[in-house]
């Protein structure tokens, strides 16, 4: 695994000397060289109306969509979309809230004068990834938080968290995924007050993520009340941190952008070192041309479309 972070660093030390008139060329030539082998885990919940979400907020809703307008000869107002009749089909989604699955939280969301979603800039999209594992200790202790120490233990072996780097609490709290009615219920695993200013202050780090759908469980949500009236971000509803290394990946981060949004519907992909057990390399999975189901698609009674 270390060679082949060295052999990708080697390559960004080498296009750094190389005329600026080049260098698009060259980044090129590191996708080539190792992001086409690299092996890519998906760490986002796909969302439905099902899955847990903060009681006060409710369940989103998925429909057929339906045409608000007659379009003459070709459809009439309040007809539903469907391949045979109009060559194609959509889905209408009704969301409670900007709060749902896996996501990443803008200040905005508890700061009257934060930053939303859509101030939030290009720069977030590729970011080093570390992981601190926690889920032995949540597993004696389902309120466990992760605590200073156990980033320092996590530096005792891969050395100092780099600066701007994301930072993923392992906790295996998403393998209670579909328990719904649990998943957001105390005691649940999150991370200290003292953690999160340690990543910040000390580390400079871009932003935190855990599994499960709230930072702590103090009275006062107080992690999450700090950080976001510190203008920093947060990931919550992370899944398959159980499945990257806890040094040497990366994460590429997207996520929606409405315009003044105080929460990103986010998805998270690590970027793991060649030889990683887990994950798919482009070239196993190039995604041109997508899979065909044997069967027909067809609308769940959740609105879902899944093959029949």
């Amino acid at each position: 695994m270390n060679f082949c972070i060295f052999g990708c660093i080697g390559l960004l030390l080498y296009v750094s000397c190389i005329p600026d008139e080049n260098k698009k060329m060259n980044l090129w030539e590191i996708y080539e060289s190792y992001f086409v082998d690299a092996k890519y885990v998906d760490l986002t919940h796909a969302f439905h109306p099902d899955i847990p979400v903060w009681p006060g907020f409710g369940k989103a809703r998925f429909d057929p969509a339906i045409s608000q307008h007659d379009i003459p000869g070709y459809v009439n107002a309040d007809d539903t979309f469907t391949i045979k009749q109009h060559g194609f089909i959509a889905t209408s989604y009704y969301l409670p809230t900007d709060q749902y699955g896996t996501q990443l939280d803008p200040p905005a969301h508890w700061n009257p004068k934060g930053a939303t979603i859509s101030d939030i800039p290009p720069t977030y999209a590729l970011r080093p990834l570390v992981v601190i594992d926690i889920h032995d200790k949540v597993l004696n202790n389902e309120g466990y938080h992760c605590q200073t120490a156990d980033i320092k233990e996590w530096e005792s072996q891969y050395g100092q968290i780099p600066n701007g780097s994301v930072v993923m609490i392992r906790s295996d709290w998403c393998k209670k995924w579909e328990e719904v009615d649990r998943y957001n219920k105390k005691p649940f695993p999150g991370i200290t007050l003292e953690a999160l200013k340690f990543l910040h202050n000390e580390r400079h780090i871009l932003f935190h993520g855990h599994e499960s759908l709230d930072t702590d469980t103090t009275a006062t949500l107080e992690g999450e009340y700090w950080l976001l009236n510190n203008n920093f971000c947060q990931a919550e509803g992370v899944t398959n941190l159980d499945k990257v290394p806890e040094y040497g990946a990366l994460i590429a981060i997207g996520f929606a952008k409405p315009e003044g949004g105080t929460g990103g519907f986010a998805r998270y992909i690590a970027i793991c070192p060649l030889d990683w057990e887990y994950g798919q390399s482009i070239v196993e999975n190039p995604g041109a041309p997508l899979k065909t189901f044997k069967t027909v698609l067809v609308r769940e009674e959740n609105g879902v479309l899944k093959p029949k």
